[in-house]
C-alpha cells in the first residue's frame, strides 16, 4: 500500500488516517459509491469501527524501504543484462564452464570470433554492466554498515537462508512488529496465508491473498529455497512436497520463515519502543 503523497505525511498536519479498502466490513458493502458517498461516512465508519486504518511507516523506515528497494531493482537489472550476453553468445555456440563476468571469463570473451553487430551487443551490456558495480557497492556498504548497529538483524540472521540483507528488508518491511498480536496476523498482512471462501456448509481454501509488501513474500521465498534444505525445515518440506507440490511446500515454509522471525523480532522490540501510528 502507497502511503500517499509526502506532504500528506508532513509534521504539519496533525492527524491522517489511512484506510485499507480491502478490508472494509461485509456491512459497509452496500455504501461503496461515488466520492461525495465515500465522504460523508467516513467520520461514521471511524466512530463505528468499521473503517480499518492502516499503519503509517515513519520516515527513517521508508527510507530505509527505498534503499533496500533500489538495491534490489538495481541487482535484479545487472542480472537482465548478464542473462541477455549468455542469450547472445548461445545464438553463436560459444560456451564456457564458469562465469562469464570474472576476470578470466573476460579475457574469454575478448578472444570470441563474433559478427560485428553481436559484438556490439556484448561490449554494450557489459559497459552497462560494469557501471552498475560502483552504485550496488556504494549501497552495499552503506546497508552493511547500518545492519551492524541494528540488532533485529542479528537475531534474525539466526534463521537459516537469513543473510545479513535478507535481514535488513524483512525488518524493514515488517517495520514495528508490535503492532502485530500474533504471528498469524502477520503472515496475513504479508499475505501468505490462503484464502478462505465459505457458506454455511462448505469452506473452501485458495491461494495465497498476495496482499502486503510484495518484497517481503519475495524476499521470504529467497530465503525458503535455503531453509528447505535445513536440518529444521527439511521434513517439513519434504513431506508438503510429497502431498502438494514444491511451489506450494517452498511458500509454507516461507510462512514459517516469517513466523520464526516474528518472535525473534518481539525479542529485541519491546512494545514501548514502537513508532508511528496505526
Amino acid at each position: 500500500m502507497r502511503a500517499g503523497p509526502p506532504s500528506l505525511l508532513s509534521p504539519a498536519i496533525p492527524i491522517v488516517r489511512l484506510c485499507t479498502s480491502s478490508r472494509r466490513r461485509p456491512s459497509m458493502s452496500v455504501y461503496v459509491g461515488i466520492d461525495v458517498h465515500r465522504k460523508r461516512r467516513s467520520p461514521w465508519s471511524r466512530r463505528a469501527d468499521l473503517l480499518p486504518e492502516a499503519w503509517i511507516a515513519p520516515l527513517q523506515i521508508r527510507q530505509q524501504r527505498a534503499l533496500l528497494r533500489h538495491r534490489c531493482q538495481l541487482v535484479r537489472l545487472r542480472t537482465l543484462l548478464r542473462n541477455r550476453v549468455h542469450a547472445v553468445l548461445a545464438d553463436h555456440g560459444c560456451d564456457r564452464p564458469g562465469s562469464y563476468f570474472t576476470a578470466p571469463g573476460r579475457v574469454w570473451l575478448d578472444g570470441l570470433d563474433l559478427p560485428g553487430a553481436s559484438r556490439r551487443v556484448v561490449v554494450d551490456l557489459l559497459s552497462l554492466t560494469d557501471a552498475l558495480k560502483e552504485p550496488i557497492d556504494a549501497l552495499d556498504k552503506q546497508l552493511l554498515a547500518h545492519a551492524r548497529g541494528d540488532p533485529r538483524v542479528k537475531v534474525l540472521t539466526q534463521l537459516p537462508g537469513v543473510g545479513t540483507l535478507t535481514a535488513l528488508i524483512i525488518a524493514a518491511e515488517v517495520g514495528d512488529v508490535t503492532r502485530f498480536p500474533s504471528a498469524r496476523k502477520l503472515a496475513a498482512w504479508a499475505g501468505l496465508t490462503p484464502t478462505v471462501r465459505g457458506s454455511d456448509l462448505t469452506v473452501r481454501h485458495g491461494h495465497i491473498s498476495k496482499q502486503g509488501s510484495p518484497w517481503l513474500r519475495w524476499i521470504l521465498c529467497e530465503a525458503a529455497q535455503t531453509a528447505k534444505r535445513s536440518p529444521e525445515f527439511a521434513p517439513a518440506y519434504q513431506r508438503l512436497a510429497h502431498r502438494r507440490g514444491k511451489k506450494i511446500a517452498t511458500t509454507a515454509i516461507a510462512r514459517r520463515l516469517l513466523t520464526r522471525a516474528y518472535h525473534l523480532l518481539r525479542t529485541v522490540q519491546a512494545p514501548h519502543d514502537r513508532q508511528g501510528t496505526r
